[in-house]
C-alpha cells in the first residue's frame, strides 16, 4: 500500500468541492471516459478507497471521499439506444439530465422526474434516488428507472431491475454510490407535446393555507411552494404555491439555450445575513401583484430557475452553505414544520433559498431512499461557524423527534446517533456495499472507515 505520506501521493490529489463548497477535501481525480475504464482505476487504487462520483452536485460529503480515490465518470456521456414507441433511453451513467434533455425534448420527451438542476449524472440521479415536484403522483426517480449494470470491485456484474438482482436494484437506488459503479441504465421517458407548463402561481398565509392548496392539487403533476423562513407575525410562513401540468397545445420542441449568466465572485460572507433575506422574501412574495397568477410557462424556468446562472453558489461566499431538508410524516408534519420554521425564525441565520413541498404515498424502491409522506422543507444557510451548526443539529434533533428524516444527499452535518436513527436500515443496506467503495459521508456517519 503506498505510504499516504510520501510527496508523490500527496502531490496526486487536488481540492475537490461539492456544490454546498463544505466540506472540501483533498483527493485523487480519475476521469473515466470509457465503461472499460472502471476495471484498471479500481485496480490500482491509492490509498483511501474509492468514490464513483459525477457533477458533484451534492451538497454535503456524500460525493467526496478525503484522501481517496474521486472516479469522475462525466466523460461516460454517450446514448446507447432510444425506444420512440415506449421512451425507454439506455444512456451510460454520467450521462446528465441537461444532455438527456437535449436530446428528448426535440423527440417529444421529458424526464419522467427531475430535480432543481438538470446539471446532475444519470448515476448520481440513481444514487441519491433523486425527487421531484411531481414526487405525489410519479415517486421518485428510481421508480422510472426500468434496469442498469452494477460492476462490483472483483469484476462481477449484475443487471438489476425490479424482477432481476431485485435486492442489488433495491440497495444502489438511493445508495449513495456505495454499492458498486454504474456503467449505464435505462429511464422510460415521459412524452410531451410542448415546452410550456399551464402554471398557476397562488399566494398563502401560513401552513393550513399550503396545506389546504395541497389537498386540492392533488391531481395537478407539479407542485411546490417557495417559502418565507425569516418572517414572523401575521407574516409568518408566508409563500407561494406553484403548479402546473405540461401543456397539452403543441408548441416546438427546441433546444434549450446554454446558460449565458455566471456569477462573478465569491460575495463576502456577510452578504447574506437576515436583514437582506427578508428584503428578498418580502420582494420575491409581492413580486406576484395578485394572490393568485395563470400563465404559460416554458419548463426551464420552472424547473432549473438557478440553472440560468451558472456557479450560483458563490452568492455565499468562500465559506459555502449548509443544506438541510427533512422528511416529517403527516401525522407530525403540521406540528413539526411550524416549530421548525419557528426555530429558524428566531435563530436569525434566515434561509434565502426555502422549499416546502408535500410528499406523496407512492413508495420509493431503494433500501435508503429519503421520501416519505408528509412534509418536506428544504433550506440553506450560510456558514457561520458558530451559529450555522448548532442550529442546524438543533433541527436535526427536531426532525428525529418528530419521526422524519434528513436527506444524505444535501447533508453536510448530521451526527452519527441522528443518521442511525433516521435509516435504521443502515446495517442491512452495509450488507451491499462494495468492500473498495466508500465516502466521507459513509465514514462519518457510521465509522465504517476503509484502511488506509
Amino acid at each position: 500500500m503506498p505510504d499516504p505520506n510520501s510527496q508523490k501521493d500527496l502531490a496526486a490529489a487536488v481540492p475537490f468541492e461539492s456544490w454546498g463548497r463544505y466540506p472540501t477535501y483533498p483527493a485523487k481525480i480519475t476521469s473515466l471516459n470509457w465503461q472499460s475504464d472502471y476495471a484498471p482505476a479500481i485496480a490500482h487504487l491509492h490509498q483511501g478507497g474509492a468514490l464513483p462520483v459525477g457533477m458533484g452536485r451534492s451538497y454535503g460529503d456524500s460525493c467526496l471521499l478525503k484522501d481517496g480515490n474521486l472516479l469522475v465518470t462525466t466523460g461516460m456521456n454517450r446514448l446507447i439506444s432510444f425506444d420512440p414507441e415506449t421512451g425507454d433511453l439506455t444512456a451510460e451513467a454520467g450521462m446528465t439530465l441537461a444532455q438527456i434533455l437535449d436530446f428528448a425534448v426535440p423527440r417529444g420527451f421529458f424526464l419522467p422526474v427531475s430535480p432543481g438542476t438538470k446539471y446532475v449524472t444519470l448515476g448520481g440521479a440513481i444514487a441519491n434516488d433523486i425527487h421531484g415536484k411531481n414526487h405525489h403522483v410519479a415517486g421518485t426517480f428510481g421508480r422510472h428507472v426500468t434496469q442498469f449494470e452494477l460492476v462490483r470491485s472483483d469484476g462481477t456484474r449484475k443487471i438489476c431491475s425490479a424482477t432481476q438482482n431485485e435486492d442489488w436494484y433495491a440497495a444502489t437506488i438511493g445508495g449513495l454510490g456505495l454499492t458498486g459503479f454504474i456503467s449505464w441504465a435505462t429511464l422510460r421517458m415521459k412524452p410531451i407535446v410542448s415546452r410550456n407548463i399551464d402554471y398557476e402561481g397562488i399566494q398563502f398565509h401560513g401552513i393550513d393555507e399550503f396545506l389546504d392548496l395541497t389537498k386540492q392539487s392533488h391531481n395537478i403533476e407539479y407542485t411546490v411552494s417557495w417559502v418565507d423562513c425569516a418572517s414572523t407575525g401575521k407574516n409568518f410562513c408566508r409563500g407561494v404555491f406553484m403548479q402546473g401540468d405540461h401543456s397539452t397545445k403543441p408548441t416546438p420542441l427546441i433546444i434549450s439555450p446554454e446558460p449565458k449568466l455566471v456569477f462573478p465572485f465569491d460575495a463576502p460572507g456577510a452578504a447574506l445575513n437576515h436583514t437582506t433575506v427578508s428584503l428578498f422574501n418580502t420582494a420575491f412574495f409581492h413580486k406576484q401583484i395578485h394572490k393568485r397568477v395563470v400563465a404559460l410557462q416554458d419548463y426551464e424556468p420552472f424547473f432549473y430557475p438557478l440553472d440560468k446562472v451558472l456557479h450560483w453558489n458563490r452568492m455565499y461566499g468562500k465559506g459555502g452553505l449548509l443544506q438541510f431538508q427533512y422528511a416529517i410524516p403527516w401525522e407530525s408534519a403540521r406540528e413539526g414544520t411550524i416549530a421548525i420554521m419557528q426555530a429558524v425564525a428566531k435563530s436569525g441565520l434566515a434561509s434565502f433559498l426555502a422549499v416546502l413541498k408535500a410528499f406523496g404515498d407512492v413508495p420509493s424502491p431503494g433500501m435508503m431512499s429519503f421520501p416519505k409522506p408528509g412534509i418536506t422543507l428544504a433550506l440553506d444557510f450560510p456558514i457561520k461557524a458558530d451559529k450555522t451548526f448548532p442550529l442546524v443539529e438543533r433541527l436535526a434533533d427536531m426532525t428525529c423527534d418528530y419521526g422524519g428524516r434528513l436527506y444524505p444527499a444535501k447533508d453536510a452535518a448530521m451526527t452519527a446517533p441522528q443518521f442511525q436513527a433516521f435509516y435504521p436500515q443502515w446495517e442491512e443496506f452495509a450488507r451491499f456495499r462494495d468492500p473498495l467503495i466508500t465516502s466521507s459521508f459513509w465514514e462519518r456517519v457510521t465509522g465504517d472507515k476503509l484502511p488506509l
